[in-house]
């Protein structure tokens, strides 16, 4: 993994007991990776490639995020 990737930061809509909560969270690229290999596709990545925390935690935060399909992919 390189630098560049260990300080990138994801959004993505997190899925409780099975549901969509509509609630969205912040984690580094790397932490989305393995979230995903554990259980792919169980939570909704909503955008990545963000360059700094708080820039993905206002993301977040914001609500502007209902249409990750027109968002960055992975």
């Amino acid at each position: 993994m390189s630098t560049n990737e260990e300080s990138q930061w994801v959004v993505y809509r997190m899925t409780i007991h099975g549901k969509p909560s509509g609630m969205n969270a912040v984690c580094q690229q790397s932490e989305w990776e393995e979230m995903e290999r554990a259980k792919p596709g169980y939570h909704t990545l909503v955008q990545s490639g963000i360059t700094s925390e708080g820039e993905a935690e206002r993301l977040a935060r914001s609500g502007n995020t209902s249409q990750p399909s027109e968002l960055n992919p992975p």
